[in-house]
């Protein structure tokens, strides 16, 4: 179902429709206009994270059993974030509409009564960040019905990589094979959604191990992203379906996207074109 199309020094890989930040680690983030792309990815982007003060590990959505209502809290910058100055605080919207700032000094037995566990609320990293994920039992994922705790990079709060890029053309291609799962940009939590050609399906596969200029910055594109249980939770008027993890993994191999570092950082704003280098 992959591309095979060839890219060269020219061609145009399409632009930037949407650029979205997510200032807690696994609550629902902001759409913004302007970034900044740093070798940490968008300025902001899972600058906080809550820690279960039981284990030690990061709160995460990957493992719902545990935190079951991590995608009914949304999070966004209390204002825009510059660079070498003290980050922002985070405004959290909790389920019930009521709002706690990041830094107020009862946000975390808020937090914690809202999660039913204790946590606080943390911008550094703890020396080894782990987390807990849930594996479903879904055909063409590596493990099953099982909870694995998964290290993350040192120094951060990210998973496995610091950018994510989505496009367009995967969206429309995952949707066209499973038309009554509601395949939508939220459920995948990227950074930036291009909007490519739509007869080009999964684009973005054909972009990896290649050097892509956006902007003012330039990206490797370094692999693919696969997926795991949090592109099924419910998300507001987004119903559970485990078929949209399904839907990915048979037909390409569980991954929605390309993981990417930054090797210049550098603005982006929606409208900036992608070329390879």
């Amino acid at each position: 179902m992959n591309s095979s199309a060839e890219l060269s020094t020219s061609d145009n890989l399409g632009s930037i429709c949407a650029l979205w930040r997510y200032p807690v680690k696994s609550m629902m983030g902001e759409e913004v206009n302007t970034g900044y792309l740093t070798p940490r990815g968008l300025f902001g982007d899972r600058a906080y994270a809550l820690i279960d003060t039981s284990t030690g590990k990061i709160a995460s959505a990957k493992n719902p059993s545990k935190w079951p209502t991590m995608f009914q809290f949304r999070a966004a910058l209390t204002e825009p974030p510059t660079l070498n100055q003290t980050l922002p605080s985070a405004r959290i919207t909790l389920p019930g509409g009521e709002t706690v700032l990041s830094d107020s000094t009862d946000v975390d037995t808020i937090l914690s009564n809202e999660l039913g566990r204790p946590v606080v609320i943390k911008s550094s990293v703890p020396e080894t960040p782990e987390l807990e994920e849930y594996w479903p039992d879904i055909e063409g994922l590596v493990l099953k019905e099982t909870v694995t705790v998964e290290a993350m990079p040192e120094g951060t709060f990210f998973d496995l990589a610091v950018l994510h890029i989505l496009t367009t053309s995967t969206i429309n291609s995952l949707r066209s094979i499973y038309p009554e799962g509601r395949f939508e940009v939220r459920r995948f939590r990227p950074n930036l959604v291009v909007e490519v050609p739509d007869d080009t399906q999964f684009a973005e596969n054909d972009w990896i191990g290649k050097e892509i200029k956006v902007g003012d910055a330039t990206l490797k594109i370094t692999g693919p992203c696969p997926r795991c249980v949090m592109t099924t939770l419910p998300q507001y008027d987004l119903p559970k379906d485990p078929g949209i993890l399904r839907t990915a993994a048979k037909h390409n191999n569980a991954h929605v996207g390309v993981y990417a570092s930054v090797v210049q950082s550098g603005a982006v704003s929606i409208g900036d074109t992608l070329t390879v280098t």
